[in-house]
């Protein structure tokens, strides 16, 4: 495979929101282009989702690119090199880095949905990589599309003429080549210098059982050729080139990759971790003058334990994560003990779905059974001798008098709702100490801006919105800084232990109603024992909440007929005596379901 003449290359991306079609117009491309034949499609619907939880759960979780050939209506060929983006907030920083690779961004909007909160999200990020942008309408076919009334929705939210916009339907493929003629036609060719030193942004890495690593790269000047050796700028490592290729979507090896073009390379790497996202590749003998600026690196924003269930599967567990930080250079994890868990690790996650998500692979692909403590933020805290530490375990958290100040993260939050949900959407930030920035109306949908303590984000509240809008509201948020808060760790205690993974911290006005609702759910999960179990909320050495789990009973008194009263009474007290002794000794057995349960309790 030769390389393209860079004025025949077209690099985009495809950015919408969650399930505006945006892997089915790629499907559709791949198709129209001959990428796949129509025996290699069959039954493969969303063929750049490759993992099982993406086609199951219908969401795009890590970006997937393929190089595309096709002759335009005017006889020339060009190369397409596609990348198919997550519309989730929690992949965000997925959508960023296939955005620096790219000069132009297809938009796709449903044309009966509109404009979503993350489709301005995902836009706002295209635009600043200063890409030129081609609005596609999709959906068109449905009966309830209002193409006209979504035009104008972009043009008044976005600010982008939508007078050109393309109307298809990914689904039957109707008008879909409209889109192809768009890309050559209004898109931008690339930049770059075939002569100058090798310089490439590294976009993506995977680990493949049979390859090692695998690096995405964007070549910005000069080649990259098998056998050449090459040098990361930011871990300062060299390799010699095993293979260069590209993806059709099928891995085919090419004898080098130009200016513009998107690939991959193997070198015999063996750890991801030696291969940054947004790193700059150069040639070792001839480097280039100075890296390319690179992107942010993930930073986790929830925090959380976990631990297998039989301890005897803790070495199983170390294993796993370590080949899921393999594929996944956002997901970070360290080592952690728990009194009631034992051995497990604390995780640190984008969000609440990729935590999910996690969960879910660790117990698919590796057979898991586990136990997740509550979701936690990172805390600053002020120490009184003016030290600066910060708690990503509510267990971790030094004695009161210690500490001087505490302070939270806090979000902006973006939330797009049709008018009559407005009232309940409202009451939900509120009820969850937001701030609210902004409220502006577009047609029959209200955009509100709110400022929310992230803390009150990671438990439910994606649940909660989607609930008192029927689903139709969406959410979009980034962290902004850190505020001072009235906050309190709050344990539960389960027969007077107290049980470190449901510690949280909590703000002191929530604290009661949260931790009389966590005590209630409890008394419902945790099965009845022999003896009574106590239940209580407490912050420090002050109950706040109590229920307590009955005991069975079994009836001592059944053999008495008739005698005198003090029988009875004594095999009564004898019972009691019984079942004092048995609460000292006895192991209450918490079920995982409860956990689960507790931390999703509503206040």
């Amino acid at each position: 495979m030769t390389a393209a003449p860079i004025e025949n290359i077209r690099n985009f991306a495809i950015v919408a929101h969650i399930d505006h079609g945006k892997s089915t117009l790629a499907d559709r491309l791949i198709q129209l282009t001959g990428g796949l034949t129509e025996r290699e499609m069959v039954g493969r619907e969303q063929v750049l989702d490759s993992m099982d939880i993406e086609r199951e759960r219908g969401i795009t979780i890590k970006a997937q690119t393929v190089r595309l050939a096709y002759r335009a209506r005017d006889g020339k060929d060009y190369v397409l090199n596609l990348i198919d983006t997550p519309g989730h907030v929690d992949f965000a920083y997925e959508v960023n880095r296939s955005l620096a690779a790219c000069e132009g961004s297809l938009l796709v909007v449903d044309a009966s949905q509109g404009v979503e909160a993350q489709t301005l999200a995902n836009v706002y990020q295209a635009l600043d990589n200063n890409h030129e942008v081609v609005p596609v309408l999709n959906k068109v076919d449905l009966p309830a599309a209002e193409p006209d009334k979504v035009k104008q929705q972009i043009e008044d939210v976005i600010g982008l003429d939508a007078s050109d916009a393309i109307l298809i339907s990914a689904k039957t493929g109707e008008n879909v080549p409209e889109v192809l003629e768009a890309i050559v036609t209004r898109l931008p060719p690339p930049k770059g210098d075939r002569d100058a030193p090798l310089k490439a942004l590294l976009v993506d890495s995977w680990y493949d059982l049979y390859l090692g690593v695998v690096v995405l790269v964007r070549i910005v000047d000069g080649t990259l050729r098998k056998d050449q050796r090459i040098r990361m700028i930011q871990t300062d490592a060299s390799y010699e080139v095993d293979r260069v290729g590209v993806f059709t979507p099928k891995l085919t090896a090419a004898e080098q990759l130009g200016p513009g073009e998107i690939g991959f390379l193997t070198a015999s790497i063996k750890e991801v971790a030696d291969t940054r996202v947004g790193d700059t590749i150069t040639d070792d003998r001839k480097p280039c003058a100075e890296p390319l600026p690179g992107f942010r690196p993930a930073i986790p924003v929830v925090f959380c334990g976990l631990f297998p269930v039989d301890a005897a599967n803790f070495e199983d567990l170390r294993a796993a994560m370590g080949k899921l930080r393999l594929n996944d250079a956002s997901f970070t994890y360290e080592m952690e003990t728990s009194a009631a868990l034992g051995f497990g690790f604390r995780c640190g996650f984008l969000g609440l779905l990729h935590l999910e998500i996690i969960q879910e692979r660790l117990a698919r692909e590796f057979d898991l059974d586990l136990i997740a403590t509550a979701p936690s933020v990172i805390y600053k805290m002020v120490l009184t001798d003016g030290k600066e530490i910060e708690i990503h375990n509510p267990v971790d958290m030094p004695d009161v008098v210690k500490i001087k100040e505490i302070h939270e993260p806090w979000i902006e939050a973006t939330v797009m709702t049709p008018d009559e949900y407005l009232g309940a959407v409202l009451k939900l930030c509120q009820d969850r100490r937001g701030v609210q920035k902004e409220l502006t109306y577009i047609g029959n949908r209200a955009l509100v801006k709110y400022e929310l303590p992230l803390n009150e984000v990671v438990f439910d509240f994606y649940d909660r919105l989607k609930s008192v809008s029927k689903g139709y509201a969406s959410f979009d948020y980034h962290l902004t800084d850190y505020r001072e808060a009235d906050l309190v760790k709050m344990q539960m205690l389960v027969n007077a232990e107290p049980v470190d993974a449901l510690s949280m911290l909590v703000h002191k006005t929530r604290a009661e109603a949260r931790g009389r609702a966590m005590a209630e759910k409890l008394k419902e999960l945790i099965p009845p024992h022999m003896f009574q179990i106590p239940i209580q909320a407490a912050i420090g050495g002050k109950v706040i909440a109590r229920e307590t789990v009955r005991a069975f009973r079994k009836d001592v008194t059944a053999k008495c007929y008739g005698g005198d009263v003090t029988r009875k009474r004594k095999l009564l007290e004898k019972q009691k005596e019984g079942k004092k002794r048995m609460r000292q000794f006895g192991k209450v057995d918490i079920p995982q379901e409860a956990f689960i349960a507790a931390l999703k309790v509503d206040v």
